[in-house]
């Protein structure tokens, strides 16, 4: 029997529960034995892929290769992969660089199939991956049962390594601003309409700039190395989503206000 992830609240509590079990759902989850099977046979297999075509080549393989990096549903586009993964990062005439979805990107750049020897020969590359990729089925599982808390779990990840990052403040924005889940949390958190997306992206950038100034003090996504901006960044998304999915509209303006002032 496969473990599902426990969720036994919803809401805030919901979250907070989940944040304080975490850990222990994760071994679970990870220990089932469809999991350990994939694990198991990525493992055992992906130091002997040289190429791009070797990994496509394998539907087991590139089932926990896409899985790792949230683009399961491209399992099918076989072509695809092979021509983002070969071309790599290198030159910004390659494809990874030219797709909006930056997740293709980090991928092609970590199997480095464009470099002289690939990732997959390093010793450490099969348990950096299937770290990946437990982490995304699990918030997965999550998803189906509350799809805020995946979006979340999501954020979460992301800002810890996005933060970090030398890269300017504005091309962490777009960064953001590009990835549908995670510009969601930011979205929601920062207050802004879905239809902030119809402005020009300049527009759209002095915007989630001006709210993270007025909401958290601060213009720029460094801060959320800080682990208590993050929190409080997903406190403000889940609490105002709740709002959304409650409240008449008429009073989810007030309700907000009363909420997020304590």
């Amino acid at each position: 029997m496969s473990f599902q992830p426990v969720l036994p609240l919803t809401g805030y509590a919901g979250w907070a529960f989940l944040k304080r079990t975490l850990a222990e759902q994760q071994t679970h989850f990870t220990a089932t034995a469809a999991m350990k099977r994939d694990a198991d046979y990525f493992a055992s297999k992906i130091g002997t892929v040289d190429t791009a075509e070797d990994l496509v080549s394998d539907r087991r393989l590139l089932k926990v290769a896409l899985g790792a990096y949230g683009l399961d549903a491209d399992i099918d586009n076989r072509a695809f992969i092979r021509k983002v993964l070969s071309d790599g990062t290198l030159d910004r005439s390659d494809l990874a660089n030219r797709l909006s979805d930056k997740a293709y990107y980090t991928m092609a750049a970590d199997f480095g199939f464009d470099l002289g020897t690939p990732s997959t020969k390093l010793s450490d590359f099969a348990d950096r991956t299937l770290d990946l990729y437990g982490q995304r089925q699990f918030e997965a599982a999550v998803g189906e049962q509350n799809n805020s808390y995946r979006l979340a779990l999501n954020a979460e990840r992301m800002l810890s390594d996005l933060a970090g990052k030398p890269s300017t403040e504005n091309t962490k924005w777009f960064t953001i601003m590009g990835n549908e889940p995670l510009r969601a949390v930011f979205q929601t958190a920062l207050g802004l309409l879905p239809s902030t997306a119809k402005l020009d992206v300049d527009q759209q950038l002095s915007l989630f700039k001006a709210r993270a100034t007025a909401v958290f003090g601060d213009a720029t996504i460094s801060q959320f190395a800080d682990r208590e901006k993050t929190d409080a960044l997903v406190r403000r998304f889940i609490l105002r989503d709740e709002i959304a999915n409650i409240a008449p509209p008429q009073s989810a303006a007030s309700i907000a206000l009363q909420i997020l002032r304590r």
